[in-house]
């Protein structure tokens, strides 16, 4: 799968390498911009306050799509949006997905470490859903999905939880599943 990931920080360059060592075609863009034509899937992993800058910067975006992994730091989700999420869609006009957004990049490499796979919750229109899940488990997680796009809020203000268990505990993987599964 040709991927290309608009970001190259934490996130945005984490991925690139657990989906390039997937086997994965990625192309990185930062800040600069550039073309994503022919891509299968782009993630978009920026600041809150350059994500409009950040996609306006890439060409080629048409249809293909966009894993949103942004949170709300440093800036406020743009007004008469309920989600970042939608402000992406409203960007691309494509399929978005919501995902990545609500784990911790800086321990991307000990996925293979734990006990059973860690699960990453995400969100997604309908034409976003499976290739979200196969990226998903490419980067090792297990997909869990929690609805449509209009549940990528929820997503978003989860990050809260996961920073309170940081705190006191480090950074961590989180496991849901249904019963039997565990």
């Amino acid at each position: 799968m040709k991927i290309t990931t608009i970001g190259r920080g934490n996130v945005g360059g984490g991925l690139a390498k657990l989906w390039q060592d997937a086997g994965h075609d990625v192309n990185e863009l930062g800040r600069e911009g550039g073309d994503a034509t022919g891509s299968d899937a782009a993630l978009l992993a920026v600041p809150t306050a350059a994500i409009g800058d950040a996609l306006f910067s890439v060409k080629g975006l048409d249809g293909v799509p966009v894993i949103d992994a942004t949170n709300v730091f440093g800036a406020p989700r743009p007004e008469g949006f309920e989600s970042l999420a939608q402000y992406v869609k409203s960007i691309t006009g494509g399929p978005v997905a919501k995902a990545f957004n609500a784990n911790f990049a800086t321990i991307y490499g000990r996925i293979g470490d734990a006990k059973s796979k860690p699960s990453q919750v995400f969100t997604a229109d309908e034409a976003a859903r499976e290739v979200t899940e196969q990226l998903i488990r490419d980067a090792g997680y297990e997909p869990m999905y929690a609805g449509g796009l209009d549940k990528s809020r929820a997503l978003e203000d989860f990050l809260g939880v996961l920073f309170a268990l940081s705190q006191t505990s480090g950074p961590v993987f989180y496991r849901f599943a249904p019963p039997g599964e565990l």
